[in-house]
């Protein structure tokens, strides 16, 4: 007669919540930003400024370009807020605009760059030989001259305004992408999975935009939100040379130069276009360390 023995009477275990199961990378990833406070204070400021710039028009309490000569160099009051330049305009006003002009130049200059330079970024590092070689020389060519050197020439050759500063920016960062995508696709066509796409007979533009640029996607999005507060400051300074933004436009950079001979008597029409730009840019600088420690393994515990 056959006995049965039963080793272990305990019906299997459950889980007890749903921390058993696994979650998606990108879920797991904006978790951890919610966790971290200063990237929230970051956040909160581009948020800020963007939804100052979206309703502009509603904030504003006079026009940009709306001049009055019996008020000029006025200083911070109840009226205004911020005072009143050499021409009587409102500068609480202007700076809002302003806000509209510098993040409009920010966005479209990092996704422009970040277009071009990961599409070169991943032909260089997926095919390789002599076509990283040749990409790979035009990047440590552009990388070799100062940035914002480079860009006085780009407009220079183009001629001063805001859309040609806005394409000299955005030329300027194509090898910041370029390099950091390569270096990640190196990586990436190793895993086995890109392997046996391969074995199968899986085309390889297929195999770049299904399976690589996919997986390559952390890193431009770190870059790109870093690379926002770096483009404003370049717009900033070339409208602070007179090659980028051109008069009565407000942009923070173009306001900074024309105060710039006013600092000593009247220093309200400088200080707050300068507080913008500082602000704008550590708000993207702190939610791109954010996103930083959260997309990155490696800065996981």
């Amino acid at each position: 007669m056959d006995v049965e023995v039963s080793v272990n009477n305990k019906p299997p275990i459950q889980p007890k919540n749903n921390e058993d199961k696994v979650q998606s990378p990108w879920v797991e990833a904006l978790q951890s930003f919610m966790k971290n406070k200063i990237a929230l204070v970051g956040t909160g400021i581009v948020v800020f400024f963007i939804l100052l710039a979206i309703f502009a028009p509603f904030i504003a309490p006079q026009g940009i370009n709306e001049q009055n000569m019996a008020n000029r160099l006025q200083a911070p009051s109840a009226e205004h807020w911020f005072g009143t330049d050499d021409f009587g305009r409102d500068i609480f006003s202007r700076v809002i605009f302003g806000a509209r002009i510098s993040l409009w130049v920010g966005f479209l200059a990092v996704m422009g760059s970040a277009v071009v330079g990961s599409l070169l970024g991943i032909i260089a590092g997926y095919y390789g030989r002599w076509i990283d070689t040749i990409i790979s020389r035009i990047f440590d060519i552009m990388l070799a001259f100062p940035s914002i050197l480079l860009a006085i020439a780009i407009v220079a050759v183009l001629g001063p305004s805001l859309q040609n500063a806005l394409i000299a920016i955005a030329v300027i960062n194509i090898p910041n992408f370029g390099r950091l995508i390569r270096s990640k696709v190196l990586s990436v066509k190793q895993e086995e999975y890109i392997v046996a796409a391969k074995a199968v007979g899986m085309k390889n533009n297929r195999i770049l935009f299904r399976h690589v640029l996919p997986n390559s996607m952390a890193p431009i999005i770190v870059q790109g939100t870093l690379a926002i507060g770096t483009a404003i400051i370049e717009a900033a300074a070339l409208g602070f040379l007179g090659l980028g933004a051109e008069a009565p436009n407000p942009e923070w950079g173009k306001m900074l130069s024309d105060a710039r001979v006013l600092l000593i008597q009247a220093p309200w029409t400088m200080i707050f276009p300068g507080i913008a730009i500082m602000l704008t840019v550590l708000g993207f600088n702190l939610m791109g360390d954010g996103l930083r420690d959260a997309l990155d393994p490696r800065m996981k515990n």
